[in-house]
């Protein structure tokens, strides 16, 4: 179906459900330089993008953003770098920290 069906039948604008394609939020088109045709496929993405971003209050740049995260490498090591900076994630504790920490610890109880 065409673009204009499909934002009808999930209750949002053409322009709507263009901008959710350039963030990458449906699945690719099958033929290259081929116009999109919205199908059971592309429907199904579309409402569960949507679901998401209510249950979890966020808009689609942001949902887009953290499929970056889950996808590229590269983004997931800055947005975790960033996380453990700030005290979101715990810093990863290496086996010779916990061997000094414990040796420390000896020393301190004579």
């Amino acid at each position: 179906m065409r673009i204009t069906e499909a934002a009808k039948r999930l209750g949002m604008s053409p322009r709507m459900l263009r901008y959710r394609e350039s963030l990458g939020l449906l699945p690719p088109v099958r033929e290259k330089g081929a116009h999109r045709r919205f199908g059971p496929e592309e429907l199904a993405a579309v409402t569960q993008a949507t679901e998401l971003e209510r249950r979890f209050d966020v808009s689609p740049a942001e949902l887009a953003f953290g499929l970056r995260v889950l996808c590229e490498p590269e983004v997931m090591q800055a947005v975790r770098d960033l996380g453990v900076r700030i005290g979101r994630i715990p810093a990863p504790r290496r086996a010779l920290d916990f061997e000094k920490e414990k040796a420390l610890r000896l020393l301190d109880g004579r």
